[in-house]
């Protein structure tokens, strides 16, 4: 049994995408997870509530660095332009754990739960940009779009990115924005 308990959450979170990729998710247990990790039930249930969790851990660095980066900005920038920087910041973090994250997207696609999940965890970011914006003296219905315009652009940048790897995510997130200034008139 493994001392480091990061350790026992990655082997619980690879069993969780690999069983769930051969059988389904509604065919995967978290007793079958446990096993495959070579762990206990009990362990698994110390490390995460359930098993859309295991697939779904936000990684922890990921909200303080969109924090961090949306207070960093540079005054006087449009709000959009903020939340570029600051989804810009936690690209890192993505690419570090696509192999994680990429086999994940079509499991999220078949299964209504775990869409479900997903759309909770970008509601959440998209509460946590707009309230770094209206922190930043951004009016609040103004700070909600563009969070939301944001996160839709940061969504397609990351699909675009899990289809077409030769690109860094930053390039397909500058690409995204691109694309949103080309649609916007003036």
């Amino acid at each position: 049994m493994p001392r480091n308990g990061d350790d026992a959450r990655r082997r619980l979170q690879q069993a969780a995408l690999e069983l769930v990729q051969e059988h389904g998710y509604d065919a995967t247990t978290s007793a079958e997870i446990a096993a495959r990790a070579g762990l206990t039930e009990r362990t698994f249930f110390r490390h995460f509530s359930d098993k859309r969790e295991a697939l779904f851990e936000e990684d922890p660095r990921l909200r303080p660095a969109l924090t961090e980066a949306m207070a960093e900005a540079a005054q006087g920038l449009p709000p959009l332009e903020i939340v570029l920087q600051a989804l810009r910041s936690v690209g890192p973090l993505l690419e570090e754990n696509r192999a994680f994250t990429a086999p994940r997207q079509p499991i999220i696609a078949a299964t209504p739960a775990l869409r479900e999940r997903a759309d909770a965890k970008t509601a959440a970011l998209i509460s946590l940009l707009a309230a770094g914006l209206r922190q930043r003296g951004v009016e609040a219905k103004l700070a909600a779009l563009a969070a939301q315009v944001g996160m839709a652009a940061f969504s397609y940048a990351a699909r675009a990115w899990f289809e077409d790897p030769t690109e860094t995510f930053d390039v397909h997130l500058t690409q995204a924005f691109q694309a949103l200034n080309r649609m916007s008139p003036g």
